[in-house]
């Protein structure tokens, strides 16, 4: 007997259907009433349902209306486990579970600490988790979905496990949390989805997950069910991590953007041929341009659509992790682009997620970015604070990452940024600053350094802001380390002037000595240097291609000797002339020449000697680990100073010389703070192709005649555009 529903009933199964209710399973699912315990199901297009209870017995249902099937078990007093036996056209009887029959997954205290926005392990109760449930009628595995969307009308759950149809799977909405919640049984690893959202303007939009730990290749925007099965073999790398400070350490940055070091190279393929390449060339870390899916490939990154998921263009969630593994295991570091200041627009991703401006502010004085066609994060709601918090968490935590390097800083902390008079709102004190930002800022940064030991957070902030690397105990935003974008610019305005004219411009590299101290900071020649028209970092030097070269080196060999860790971007590293283009490799030919493999052989050595002295890195951030020699020899073009690894001078020392002039220095007196024997122990000139007389492993008595200051000194050739390093012959006892 086909049974008639109520009209109270009829009502909530046509709002079922019509993607209008947030509470399927206070209709479907079991439910003891006065007549027994009722049994109603969503099969939409079935031909016939049965169920088998756990004890045995099984029951016909009726179709009640609109794909809802029902019956009552008279003689049941209590719920029970059961299976369904559905009939589709096919004919053959399916046995399936019932998604509605089960208890959320997410707890109180988790959905408290997400609407207070302090759920620091938030991908661990949102987004598509791999669940069972333990039964009288067997372990049922499936995946538990859940999305925050606080103002929709409804939401459902469509995937290739229902053929994309939305019918099949409403979801609901736990209390007044905001988050939907719903577990499928039988869904798996691999498994595409995406939510069908009904917003507060009453549209339906498909969307990706924010949360999906895992999508489709690009252009294919949907989410994953993932599972992670690596097991990780970097547990000596995450021993030292946890005992060691990176901020006083050495710390030499190859910077990578994985689709063009070498084209058409998986996860797992850079991980054999990026980590063999790293390892002999010396250099402690590499940071990769942002890994998180983003739908643009030329964007590199910077826009992303998939916060919690590393791109699919190279591979698995788990193949990014093997890498991440390999390099610890070679004893490199990885620092990741992160970019919580923008997001794009796509429609399919956060944008009005909910019908309603959601993750970004509504106000598009504040919600909108200029500059570059985005969105801005509303900083000041607290789950999109939470999102973004937990999210440089995952990737420190799930993926063992050393170090997240914050996008864009500058466009984050001003208001008024890139916006003209009346584009812009000031905050509560009417000033330009963004409060809020500013809190997701120190929040973020606090909140990683506590809870994951040994870490690193990098700002690329281009303006005076103070306090960048200051504690947030302090009133600072918490980072430890922050681009030197002054260096950066000076010393490339510099390096583009001809050498006779130098002399005039001698300031721009003295003028870093005067806050090199004042922050902790990373000098980068990074990816934005030499794209865009802006040339290679080779062609920026005059002159012709032996003196771009024999300048380049020379800058080299400054850079690692300047206060402050360094960033080199891939292809500098070889003096590759053409300008860096995303669709395409490296000039990788370009070391079969020995002009370039001669500079790459030179970044090696610089690598070396600069782990082997910490007087080139233990006092980075501190004026005692530098002094001038001679800093005023304009006319010379000419540069000397001292690197110290103690703050009272003793201990490991390091002396550079510069010679930025077209004219070779048959003898310069250097001023030395110590007698006995030094060392050159590095001599740009000596790497050009020609195979040029290089002064290195030279030995020198160190005269008892003061000099630049100091009560020793000697002297030394210094030719035409390079650069020396000496240091203490350690005396043998």
């Amino acid at each position: 007997m086909t049974p008639t529903p109520s009209p109270e009933v009829g009502g909530a199964i046509t709002a079922l259907v019509q993607g209008r209710h947030q509470q399927p399973h206070d209709l479907l699912g079991q439910h003891l009433e006065h007549g027994g315990l009722r049994i109603r199901v969503l099969k939409p297009l079935a031909a016939s349902v049965r169920v088998r209870f756990e004890d045995g017995e099984e029951l016909d249902l009726g179709h009640e209306a609109e794909g809802v099937w029902t019956a009552v078990r008279t003689d049941a007093m209590r719920t029970m486990d059961y299976r369904l036996l559905v009939t589709w056209a096919d004919g053959i009887e399916h046995e399936q579970d019932d998604p509605y029959r089960f208890a959320p997954t997410l707890g109180e205290v988790d959905l408290h600490l997400v609407n207070e926005g302090r759920h620091e392990q938030l991908w661990t109760v949102l987004g598509a988790r791999v669940h069972e449930y333990p039964g009288p009628m067997g372990t049922v595995r499936g995946v538990s979905f859940a999305v925050w969307a606080p103002r929709a009308k409804a939401v459902r759950v469509i995937g290739d496990f229902n053929d994309w149809d939305g019918r099949v799977h409403p979801m609901r909405l736990i209390g007044s949390s905001g988050v939907w919640e719903l577990f499928v049984p039988d869904v798996g690893v691999g498994s595409i989805y995406k939510y069908e959202i009904r917003g507060a303007d009453d549209v339906v939009r498909t969307k990706a997950d924010p949360m999906a730990r895992r999508t489709e290749c690009p252009p294919n925007t949907g989410s994953v069910v993932d599972e992670s099965g690596h097991e990780w073999g970097d547990g000596d790398w995450m021993t030292r991590r946890r005992d060691t400070d990176p901020h006083s350490g050495p710390m030499s940055v190859y910077e990578v953007h994985l689709g063009s070091w070498r084209q058409g190279m998986s996860y797992r393929d850079l991980a054999e041929h990026l980590v063999n390449y790293v390892v002999d060339l010396g250099f402690t870390h590499v940071e990769l341009l942002p890994v998180m899916e983003h739908p643009y490939g030329p964007s590199w990154g910077y826009q992303v659509t998939g916060y919690y998921a590393p791109t699919a263009r190279f591979g698995t969630p788990d193949d990014f992790k093997y890498l991440v593994d390999r390099l610890h295991q070679a004893g490199i570091g990885v620092l990741l682009d992160w970019v919580p200041g923008h997001f794009p627009r796509d429609a399919f991703a956060l944008a009005r997620f909910d019908g309603l401006p959601l993750y970004e502010h509504p106000d598009p004085r504040r919600g909108d970015q200029p500059d570059w066609g985005t969105h801005v994060f509303d900083f000041g709601r607290l789950e999109v604070r939470n999102f973004l918090v937990a999210n440089a968490l995952y990737w420190l935590e799930e993926f063992h990452i050393d170090g997240l390097r914050v996008d864009a800083v500058a466009s984050m902390l001003y208001l008024d940024y890139s916006r003209k008079d009346g584009e812009w709102i000031p905050n509560v004190h009417g000033g330009r600053e963004h409060l809020e930002a500013i809190g997701l800022l120190q929040e973020a940064n606090a909140t990683a350094y506590k809870r994951v030991p040994g870490i690193v957070t990098v700002a690329e902030e281009s303006t005076s802001w103070p306090g960048v690397t200051r504690s947030t105990s302090a009133g600072g935003l918490g980072f430890g380390l922050k681009w030197n974008m002054g260096w950066m610019n000076d010393t490339l305005r510099y390096l583009h002037e001809e050498p006779i004219h130098r002399q005039y411009h001698h300031n721009l590299l003295t003028f870093s000595l005067m806050y090199a101290f004042s922050e902790n900071f990373v000098l980068p020649i990074s990816h934005d240097e030499v794209v865009h028209g802006k040339g290679s970092l080779l062609t920026k030097i005059p002159g012709d291609r032996y003196d771009q070269l024999a300048t380049l080196r020379a800058f080299l060999a400054y850079m690692w000797s300047h206060p402050g860790k360094q960033l080199l971007f891939m292809g500098c590293e070889f003096a590759q002339p053409g300008e860096w283009a995303d669709g395409r490799s490296l000039d990788w030919w370009l070391l079969d020449h020995a002009a370039h493999f001669r500079v790459h052989n030179l970044v090696k050595e610089l690598n070396r000697v600069y782990r082997e002295h910490p007087a080139l890195w233990a006092l980075d951030s501190q004026p005692a680990g530098f002094r001038w020699l001679d800093a005023d020899d304009n006319t010379g073009n000419l540069l000397s100073y001292l690197r110290f690894a103690q703050a009272d001078g003793s201990g490991d020392v390091v002396a550079t010389v510069v010679n930025y002039g077209g004219e070779d220095k048959a003898w310069v007196r250097v001023g030395l703070p110590r007698g006995g024997r030094w060392e050159v122990v590095l001599d740009t000139n000596g790497f050009d192709e020609h195979g040029s007389a290089s002064q290195a492993g030279i030995v020198l008595e160190a005269e008892n005649t003061p000099w630049n200051d100091q009560p020793y000194s000697v002297t030394i050739g210094v030719s035409r555009l390079s650069a020396v390093y000496l240091t203490p012959v350690a005396e043998v006892r």
